[in-house]
Order: structure tokens, then sequence, then C-alpha cells
């Protein structure tokens, strides 16, 4: 993470996008010190929404290309987690997705609308306005310490 913090907002946008797709990992932790290094708020709250945005959007592409199969061996998700994932849509619809980032379900949410084919422009909106309401918070507590 203290490498991607030196690239400034270029490193905090892949670690946000790595954060959404491969790697777990803590992209907050990125944005949280180069906020406590004078970077803007704004281009901060922005370059970390756009990379994990991103990160969702390869999700839902691989959820619309891919197999199950393939996504359990790539990616480590168990039925368990998909099966969770098409039953919180089932239940919640597609405003599950204004909880995309949340650790351990947000992944599998955004690889299941992929699989159910959930209207990309939906997807987008839904999961744009929780990332980003998570990293204004994000930015708004460690500037208020």
């Amino acid at each position: 993470m203290e490498i991607l913090s030196e690239y400034g907002y270029w490193g905090l946008f892949l670690a946000s996008f790595l954060a959404a797709t491969i790697l777990p990992m803590s992209s907050e932790v990125v944005l949280g010190y180069l906020l406590t290094h004078d970077l803007s708020p704004y281009i901060t709250v922005f370059a970390a929404t756009s990379g994990n945005v991103l990160g969702s959007v390869v999700n839902y592409g691989l959820g619309i290309l891919g197999s199950r199969i393939s996504f359990y061996k790539i990616f480590g998700l168990s039925d368990l987690a998909m099966g969770q994932a098409e039953k919180r849509f089932k239940k919640y619809g597609v405003f599950s997705l204004l909880f995309a980032w949340v650790p351990v379900i947000g992944d599998p949410l955004t690889v299941a609308a992929g699989v159910l084919k959930i209207n990309f422009v939906v997807f987008l909106f839904l999961v744009s306005v929780g990332k980003f309401l998570r990293y204004l918070f994000v930015s708004w507590a460690v500037l208020s310490i």
C-alpha cells in the first residue's frame, strides 16, 4: 500500500481498482495517507471512486462473459458467496448494489450483477453512488481527526 501512495492520485486509483477486483486490499488506507499529506480531498475522492467503480465494472463484465466455474477458480468465490449475492438481489433488488463497497460481499454482488445481466446503466449508477459516499465519508473522517 505504501508503495502505491508514492504515486499520488494514480496510485490511489490503482489501489482502488485492485481492491475492487483481484486483491484483498484496503484502498481506504492509501486514501487516508494521501489526505494526511495535503493532497486535494476532491481529487482523492474522485480518483478512489473512479478506480473502485472501474474494478466493479470489470467484475460485472466477468459476470456476463464468464461461467460460475471460472469465478471459483480465478477468484476463489465460493458457491456460498455467489448464492448469497444472488439471494440479496432477489430479496433487495438492484438497490443492493449500493453496498458493493462492503468488504466480502461487494465483489460477489458485482459479479452476480453481471451473471444476472442487470441493466448496466443502473448498475453503474448504483455502484458509483455507494462507492462515492463511502470514500466521501472516509475522507471526512480522516480530515476531521
